[in-house]
């Protein structure tokens, strides 16, 4: 089975490894961010991701942005 043949809803669950237990560093909500900063994972929800992603993308090693999930049909 190919991507392709998939439907969005199987191509989303096999892209997303953030769940609805992954937390935001900042103030609880559901992560849809991880950014690896010194050899830790920190999560943010969309809000505070794109709040300190300025910042964040001069020392994160890997970005992982889910926050197409939110609009997803």
């Amino acid at each position: 089975m190919t991507m392709a043949t998939l439907s969005p809803a199987e191509i989303d669950v096999i892209e997303s490894r953030l769940s609805a237990a992954d937390r935001c560093d900042s103030c609880g909500a559901q992560a849809y961010i991880a950014a690896e900063v010194n050899g830790s994972e920190l999560l943010f929800c969309a809000h505070h991701g794109r709040r300190y992603e300025e910042k964040l993308r001069e020392v994160a090693t890997s970005w992982h942005d889910e926050t197409h999930r939110l609009t997803a049909e």
